[in-house]
């Protein structure tokens, strides 16, 4: 079954009581039980819930995998993959990565003793020299966020198998139209569902797939011990977002594409960093690996300084200044003082996230209209 047809498709039945085409919210905590353990698959909604349960299953399918867990944030499906860990472990990580999960890394599970290396992964030979007996774990974000570096998945793949470790890909910026990394190798796929596969900007959510049968027990355990679990509401309105997820990313690509291609040629940008371009860095593993380059863009203004960066951010009107990503609609962010605020400045500098950089993301309006805002807002 091809991308298109199961992201309709895959994972749900029209409701067997009615012939409801749409799955049906269980907007329901109990379930009745006809004698003690005699029930109908469902017992009780943190551990199984029939709406979050028909979007797991059509998560895992869109991804190529066996088995999905949905969770109440992109960060609550982080917190799964490392309480698989125990204190003593190591776990490498990019260095460019969203500021929340660095923020997760180090001042909630580092305390606990668990050891992270953030390590530019673009060459392969920086992880390797990281690898030891503690190594239980390689995180990878590819495109990264937010300076859309691109990171073999399936050299990470080949390091993870031969230290013993897992490889989990947090998948968000590619979504899985674009890139499907248990495909490549690795062991876990993570979605910030927030973003592409909501694609609405009305949901917060998290998801993890694997293959395999004993993570996913593991993975199962963790989300019905600790509860941080997705409602049935929001995984209805997820199960509709994913039926346009293949229209809306093939439009963010084509507009990412024309966006990219006029700020590149703007007197007033110093860089623009879209995987796309030929000179990007490894834009050749991009192409390998991806189906395509996605609709984040990241650019810096000539001169480097932060209040001209904060004055482009305010004269747009069609981009909405705003957290978040992969909505319709256009948004515009400020790196440095919103979503990686929390990562100290002499770190988030060293990976190129310096106070005139700005981050689109860019959405399924008009590339004439965003290209005329972005205009204005520069001139």
């Amino acid at each position: 079954m091809k991308f298109a047809t199961k992201a309709i498709h895959a994972g749900v039945h029209p409701d067997e009581s009615t012939g409801a085409i749409m799955t049906p919210i269980y907007q329901t905590s109990t379930y009745v039980q006809d004698g003690v353990g005699n029930h109908k698959g469902y017992e009780y909604s943190r551990t199984l819930n029939p709406t979050r349960h028909a979007l797991e299953k059509n998560i895992a399918a869109i991804e190529n995998g066996n088995f999905g867990a949905c969770f109440g944030s992109g960060l609550a499906a982080i917190d799964c993959v490392i309480k698989m860990l125990n204190p003593g472990d190591e776990v490498i990580s990019t260095n460019d990565l969203y500021g929340g999960s660095y923020r997760l890394f180090k001042t909630i599970f580092e305390k606990y003793g668990i050891k992270f290396h953030f390590v530019d992964m673009q060459h392969p030979t920086n992880v390797e020299s990281h690898v030891n007996a503690d190594t239980k774990l390689i995180w990878v974000e590819t495109p990264t966020n937010p300076m859309m570096n691109i990171i073999d998945i399936e050299a990470m793949a080949s390091i993870a198998k031969k230290a013993g470790a897992m490889l989990c890909v947090d998948n968000t910026f590619a979504t899985p139209y674009l890139q499907n990394p248990l495909d490549l190798g690795a062991d876990i796929v993570m979605h910030s569902v927030t973003k592409y596969l909501g694609g609405h900007s009305d949901v917060v959510m998290g998801a993890l797939v694997c293959n395999d049968e004993e993570i996913a027990k593991e993975m199962y355990r963790i989300q019905n011990s600790t509860g941080a679990v997705t409602a049935p509401m929001d995984s209805f309105l997820v199960l509709r977002g994913i039926k346009t997820l293949h229209l809306r990313v093939q439009r963010h690509c084509e507009n990412g594409e024309k966006l990219a291609n006029f700020l590149v040629n703007h007197p007033k940008i110093e860089k623009v960093y879209w995987p796309g371009f030929p000179t990007h860095p490894n834009h050749d593993v991009a192409r390998k690996q991806m189906r395509g380059f996605g609709g984040m863009i990241s650019f810096t203004l000539k001169g480097n300084r932060l209040e001209d960066a904060l004055e482009v951010v305010k004269k747009v009107e069609i981009f909405a200044l705003a957290e978040s990503l992969g909505g319709v609609e256009s948004l515009i962010g400020h790196p440095a003082t919103m979503t990686h605020a929390s990562i100290p400045k002499e770190v988030r500098e060293k990976t190129g996230v310096v106070d005139s950089l700005i981050r689109l993301s860019v959405g399924i309006e008009d590339a004439d209209d965003l290209i005329a805002d972005l205009t204005l807002a520069l001139a």
